[in-house]
């Protein structure tokens, strides 16, 4: 089951290769990285796609 383009194989690669760069101890640190880097991503295209309708919800959760 090919995700995208990559196949299971390219997959098993790019991870290894991730694993000789970083080391066992780096990656659950890049882990967290990537997931707050894809959550803010989200959250800013929420905002262009919703436009003015968020605002008012964004700043009630930016005062709790």
């Amino acid at each position: 089951m090919p995700i995208g383009n990559i196949g299971i194989s390219g997959l098993i690669l790019i991870l290894v290769i991730t694993l000789l760069l970083f080391g066992p101890s780096k990656l659950p640190e890049l882990g967290r990285a990537v997931g707050r880097t894809l959550s803010e991503f989200k959250g800013a295209t929420r905002g262009l796609i919703g436009g003015d309708e968020d605002k008012p919800r964004a700043e009630a959760e930016q005062k709790k």
